[in-house]
């Protein structure tokens, strides 16, 4: 069967129509289970990651609130406690602060689910084909990014102040994977 359309002058152009569609473009398999929720955990934490463009307070408050602690707890209250032997107070002061900041950095993930929870855009994940452990996921991925960002900021300080690391740099960042798996495992 032979047709004729009109051309972009005006004029016709000759064309065949076998009356078959063209054939559909393969969607590509999405993976199931736990390679699943790890890419959609992703995706939800870039989502929360981008929020600190959005909302440079809370990356103020990540930055800041580690120095604040460290200057505070060394030299206001640090002349007040002398601990026996030849290691400093800031020895100790620092190994409580990682912890305290660490769990402070949980909070985010619980504020940040309630408001996401309040604001109705959980409701709209469910409707999305996304795993559901996604949104738990992508807020833990994003808060231990948090807290890592806090860590090094303060062990910064600490060295300025006088902390040392004793041990090799391997076993230094060994400590701190540690560090941040016990936030890990407070958000979760």
């Amino acid at each position: 069967m032979s047709t004729t359309t009109p051309g972009p002058s005006g004029g016709t152009t000759g064309g065949t129509d076998t009356g078959r569609l063209p054939e559909p473009t393969p969607v590509p398999e999405r993976p199931n289970g736990f390679v699943r929720a790890l890419t959609d955990g992703w995706i939800v934490a870039k989502r929360n990651l981008v929020k600190l463009k959005r909302v440079p307070e809370v990356l103020v408050f990540v930055l800041i609130s580690p120095i604040m602690f460290v200057l505070l707890f060394a030299f206001v209250f640090g002349g007040a406690i002398d601990p026996e032997g030849a290691v400093s107070y800031r020895e100790f002061l620092i190994g409580g602060i990682f912890a305290q900041t660490v769990v402070f950095g949980a909070t985010f993930t619980g504020a940040g689910l309630a408001e996401d929870m309040q604001k109705g855009i959980i409701d709209r994940f469910r409707a999305l084909p996304i795993s559901r452990s996604s949104v738990l996921i992508g807020r833990s991925i994003a808060s231990v990014i948090h807290s890592s960002l806090g860590v090094v900021v303060m062990a910064v300080t600490g060295l300025a102040i006088g902390w040392r690391i004793r041990n090799s740099i391997g076993e230094a960042v060994l400590a701190f994977a540690l560090l941040l798996l016990f936030g890990f495992a407070i958000i979760w």
